[in-house]
């Protein structure tokens, strides 16, 4: 969830039925299926198991109302529309990824995980989310600089200076929430409208800001050992027993934009594009071949070699900002017995 494309995904709706759409604009629900070594469609049978919402990229299973099973699967999702073939490996990235973040951000904020019983899975705590996501930016980017271009200075309530350049800072980190129907895209919103509606708290929205804030500034400073800036990213939170917890993923190259800091500010000065790691290379594709999803408009075909070349980027991403070499645990065998077998036994311990 590139905060450019953000899914909306909250925890209570996880606690019924739901299908995921296909890149054609239907819906398929199926047995579990494996291709390519990625694994795209999951349909397990968990002890406990009250329900499963399948999204655009993760399956998650609702274990007795109180447990969630959260599948990141190999589906890649732009422009709300799951492309027709998998990415081998990215399930494994963004899972990994958001689980160690998650484990270095537990001194600022409580958060929804439990365990990674499989390097696809995580099983955490069913929170019931708030119908917000807190959208933080430190560079003027993406479909904020567009807005710029067309004359917008005030961005979800938030004054932007004038004169400002494509890729340049802000002072400081501003953040821009978005608020989604059940149906529809998400829609900019202000703090003041937020609480003015009621949609949140006064008392809860300041407590997610704050959140916010800190851990968008511990991403930025891990980021930096491994020679990258944190440009933008998305949270979600939930409230579970009276408490806000972060919930979902966080700082994946689906959520989060990250620019190389090496070569930042000659490329700025220049008026060059950044060097960047996020989802961002994959709607550029699309749009170079004619797609953003508008009616009329066909899907290009996604070739082995690109989803291999796709696959690489995201394994890329893992080893930069984690500084960790990736293991490619789902090379060998089947991808969805394993995490069957995987989930089994940690539910077990519960």
């Amino acid at each position: 969830m590139n905060p450019e494309n953000k899914s909306g995904k909250r925890h209570d709706k996880y606690s019924k039925t739901n299908s995921y759409p296909s890149a054609q604009g239907g819906f398929k629900v199926g047995k579990t299926t494996t291709t390519m070594k990625a694994l795209t469609r999951t349909d397990f049978h968990f002890d406990g198991q009250k329900s499963v919402y399948h999204g655009k990229v993760r399956d998650v299973y609702n274990i007795n109302d109180d447990i969630l099973v959260m599948i990141a699967t190999d589906r890649i999702s732009a422009f709300d529309v799951v492309l027709p073939k998998g990415i081998p490996f990215k399930g494994q990235v963004l899972n990994q990824i958001a689980a160690k973040f998650l484990d270095q951000t537990t001194d600022i904020c409580p958060n929804w995980k439990l365990s990674t019983p499989d390097p696809m899975v995580t099983v955490g705590l069913k929170c019931e989310g708030f119908r917000v996501e807190m959208i933080i930016r430190s560079i003027l980017t993406g479909s904020a600089w567009r807005e710029y271009q067309k004359g917008c200075r005030e961005l979800c309530g938030v004054k932007l200076p004038e004169g400002m350049r494509e890729n340049q800072r802000f002072p400081e980190p501003i953040i821009t929430p978005t608020t989604k129907a059940d149906e529809g895209h998400d829609m900019n919103i202000s703090k003041e409208e937020i609480i003015a509606q009621g949609i949140v708290s006064k008392e809860d929205y300041e407590i997610m800001e704050d959140y916010t804030r800190k851990i968008f500034a511990r991403g930025q400073e891990i980021a930096a050992k491994h020679g990258l800036i944190l440009v933008d990213t998305k949270y979600e939170f939930g409230k579970r027993d009276g408490k806000v917890y972060l919930i979902d993923e966080i700082h994946t190259p689906d959520s989060s934009r990250y620019f190389y800091a090496d070569g930042y500010e000659e490329k700025f000065e220049k008026g060059e594009p950044q060097r960047q790691l996020s989802k961002e290379f994959v709607r550029q594709w699309l749009i170079e071949h004619n797609f953003m999803n508008e009616p009329g408009q066909v899907m290009p075909e996604i070739t082995d070699e690109y989803a291999e070349s796709v696959s690489e980027r995201y394994i890329e991403l893992f080893e930069h900002i984690t500084g960790d070499k990736f293991d490619k645990a789902a090379e060998e065998g089947d991808i969805a017995a394993r995490i069957e077998k995987n989930v089994n036994e940690y539910l077990k311990t519960l």
